[in-house]
């Protein structure tokens, strides 16, 4: 296996272990709270359609020019891997809140309560919910199952790296019968946004004419470079937040004894800074 097709694997298999974790935790909580069989009929008829979806555009995708498609997919890479990494970094410098699956969990089981009974037999609620979940999930591993392997002709490497990721996170989902909270997905976040954003930048420099010094291993250059970069970063924010906070005035000014008796008397003037 070349650097590259190694380079898929990994990246595929991050990101659509990230994007199963959070399937689960949806399909968790419908099926615990109202109907296990309605919700895997939902996760079924989800997978059929990303399946499908792989199953009719990795072809036409591998169909187009050489050139057309490393630009087209490096700059689709490029500003999806641009995203993960942003959300990585300021969830990393702490200015966004962590992904919490245990909040999830409970924010969709009281959503499922909260729209009634369960039915015997087939569940609307729970079909809906769950196939909602996995496929605007899935969507997303999709593109990145496509665009990986459309641009090296190796759609089945990146299907089969997402297959086992997502098998991996349903086997462990279902010894815990709980969301995987301990899963870090911040850093896996973080590393598929490195990926992205490199593959993005050398398949597109390279669609658009340039030639990278070294060819393929010049991403052994230009992925760690990134990843140095985006965690400088985070901690470059990390001290500006907190040397920022340090030097933020309090919330009120100190009050004079004049003010203590104008406030006992109802008649104070002064307001918080």
């Amino acid at each position: 296996m070349s650097g590259p097709e190694l380079g898929l694997a990994i990246s595929v298999f991050l990101a659509c272990a990230v994007e199963a974790v959070e399937a689960l935790t949806i399909v968790l909580a419908v099926g615990a709270t109202r109907s296990w069989s309605s919700a895997f009929y939902g996760v079924g008829a989800a997978t059929a359609a990303l399946a499908a979806i792989v199953a009719a555009l990795g072809p036409a995708l591998t169909a187009l020019p050489i050139d057309v498609l490393r630009l087209v997919v490096g700059g689709l890479l490029l500003v999806f891997g641009l995203q993960w990494l942003r959300k990585a970094i300021l969830r990393g410098a702490g200015l966004k809140a962590l992904h919490d699956e245990s909040e999830i969990f409970r924010e969709e089981a009281a959503a499922a309560r909260a729209a009634g009974g369960a039915r015997r037999g087939f569940d609307g609620y729970s079909f809906a919910i769950a196939f909602k979940g996995v496929l605007l999930e899935g969507l997303e591993d999709a593109f990145i199952v496509l665009t990986f392997g459309a641009n090296q002709h190796r759609v089945g490497l990146a299907a089969a790296a997402a297959g086992v990721a997502i098998a991996l996170v349903v086997v462990v989902g279902a010894a815990a019968r709980a969301p995987l909270t301990r899963v870090p997905e911040n850093t896996m976040k973080l590393a598929v946004g490195v990926m992205l954003s490199s593959f993005g930048m050398f398949w597109g420099a390279e669609g658009a004419g340039a030639s990278w010094p070294g060819g393929d291993a010049a991403l052994l250059a230009i992925v760690p470079v990134l990843a140095l970069t985006a965690l400088a970063t985070i901690e470059v924010l990390r001290r500006t937040t907190a040397a920022t906070t340090a030097a933020a005035p309090t919330d009120a000014t100190p009050l004079t004894a004049a003010d203590d008796e104008l406030a006992s008397a109802g008649l104070a003037t002064r307001e918080p800074v």
